[in-house]
């Protein structure tokens, strides 16, 4: 059995626990135990349930072995799900991978106000033909997952990134979910085809370019760049959505965006700027940020 730590002492699934965790907390893991878990329960393909009775129980070689090589990725800032290949978003399981910006419980609340306004906004018959346009297919969180839960809307999505977008394909038929890809920049698809929607969706990079180097190496390291930066003040993305929107949205329409702390007043005020939204909502995310901004075209 060839390993880097050492493992000369560990036999009991709760001797690997230690060590595990042990390691973590040297390479600077936040929650070093609740990561070793995971990890362990990885290599055994384990639920929580039967690793927390197994505690005592001899843990196989080729357990160590994977949990050995996890351990070394994982003291690289490698993130968990990339580790895995998997994050849950909206009760599904997306694949992800380097490539691919990995989906944030926060996003769940930028879904849940589409589906919240929309269904104030929208009644009967009209409600179910809704066109919807996701900018920034990502992993296809967002995009996937409106189409999954209204499956009669017609979802098209748009990322300049290829690799996202073999990626987000990939997740879409692996949920059943019918979306329409296209590769460009931000709207510029949908603007040169003369498209219009009646709902635009859209969690686009917002972080501030000087600050993206002081992000925690497990993001600055592994995740796109891409995805992250929204240029000097973190608005780019959202003026020239905003910009965009009188040729973008039909007579009544829904914009929400996702939106990086102190951002939603800037992001509200773009909006309305745009000469063609009637009222904004600011709404919080369970941490209690100004996390999605809501415009709705009457």
């Amino acid at each position: 059995m060839q390993t880097q730590l050492d493992w000369s002492t560990v036999t009991t699934i709760r001797e690997a626990l230690t060590r595990a965790s042990s390691f973590l907390r040297e390479h600077g893991a936040n929650d070093p135990v609740f990561e070793a878990e995971l990890l362990i329960r990885h290599c055994l393909d384990w639920d929580r349930t039967r690793f927390l009775i197994a505690m005592m129980d001899p843990i196989p070689p080729g357990a160590i072995e994977k949990l050995d090589e996890l351990l070394l990725r994982r003291a690289q800032h490698e993130p968990l799900q990339y580790m895995f290949g998997t994050q849950e978003f909206f009760g599904r399981l997306f694949h992800v991978r380097p490539g691919v910006l990995i989906p944030r419980p926060e996003t769940e609340v930028l879904v849940e106000q589409v589906l919240l306004h929309a269904a104030k906004l929208w009644q009967g018959d009209e409600a179910d033909v809704l066109t919807v346009a996701d900018i920034g297919t990502g992993s296809g969180a967002i995009c996937i997952t409106l189409a999954c839960e209204r499956p009669s809307w017609k979802v098209t999505t748009v990322d300049l990134s290829l690799d996202a977008t073999v990626i987000a394909k990939e997740n879409a038929e692996r949920l059943g979910a019918a979306v329409r890809f296209l590769q460009g920049d931000l709207v510029q698809p949908l603007l040169t085809a003369g498209e219009q929607v009646d709902i635009l969706v859209s969690n686009p990079p917002y972080i501030p370019s000087a600050d993206v180097d002081e992000l925690d190496a497990e993001v600055l390291e592994h995740e796109p760049r891409l995805a992250l930066d929204g240029g000097t003040d973190g608005l780019d993305c959202y003026r020239r959505l905003c910009e965009a929107l009188p040729a973008l949205l039909k007579k009544k329409a829904l914009v929400a965006y996702e939106v990086g702390i102190h951002q939603a007043r800037d992001v509200a005020d773009l909006m309305k700027a745009s000469g063609v939204i009637d009222e904004v909502h600011v709404v919080p995310d369970l941490a209690g940020i100004e996390r999605v901004v809501i415009g709705v075209r009457r």
